[in-house]
């Protein structure tokens, strides 16, 4: 899987109520953790049940190989597959903030990457069909569909952290976002429009505090 693959649909954004997506896999699994409202607003974790990991799952399928689409067309997604996917957000969030401040990443949150991304080990196999012509079939040394769709969302992020596009993953500068984006176009600061607007209404109120009428 690529790891800067993305998706932009007004139906995945309405799906999650998150106020950033279409960014590579990875971030959108970073970003289900994001502060309503700015500076003064509220942590809100949008990855908290298996209600929510099935809706997430469900909005980003295309991200996903072809193979594993059809594994997670109605998956039985439980507490433990949930603790699984926040326990990589973080590991990935950590790598993240490691990469844009130039640190060294903390060998936990490596060692728990690499070994989520080995659930996505898959291989093709012949199949003779009775009747008809043989078919290719994937198989997966996982055999919990969720759990490979982990290590897809894993093995994204280490390519997009060890890849060309990890000198353009972004934290978003506006006080009060956590959010992370890959800086797409030269002129991209923010997150979303709302942090611009929010950054540029603050810095128009100092300067009409500091120098009044």
């Amino acid at each position: 899987m690529d790891g800067g693959g993305t998706v932009d649909t007004q139906a995945q954004a309405a799906a999650d109520g998150m106020p950033l997506t279409g960014e590579p896999l990875a971030l959108e699994l970073v970003n289900t953790t994001f502060v309503r409202g700015g500076v003064r607003g509220v942590l809100v974790d949008a990855l908290r049940t298996p209600e929510d990991l099935d809706g997430w799952l469900a909005a980003r399928t295309a991200l996903f190989s072809e193979p594993l689409r059809a594994e997670l067309s109605a998956p039985a997604v439980t507490g433990a597959h949930v603790a699984r996917f926040r326990e990589l957000r973080q590991a990935l969030r950590d790598l993240a903030a490691a990469r844009v401040e130039g640190a060294r990443p903390a060998d936990a949150a490596v060692a728990l990457l690499n070994a989520s991304a080995r659930l996505a080990v898959s291989w093709p196999e012949f199949e003779p069909t009775p009747g008809g012509p043989a078919r290719v079939v994937t198989r997966w040394s996982e055999p919990d569909s969720l759990l490979a769709a982990l290590g897809e969302v894993a093995a994204a992020g280490v390519g997009l952290l060890a890849g060309r596009a990890a000198e353009q993953v972004r934290a978003c500068p506006a006080p009060g976002c956590i959010l992370y984006f890959v800086k797409s176009h030269g002129r991209r600061e923010w997150c979303t429009v709302g942090c611009g607007n929010r950054v540029r209404v603050a810095r128009h109120s100092r300067r009409a505090k500091a120098d009044p009428v």
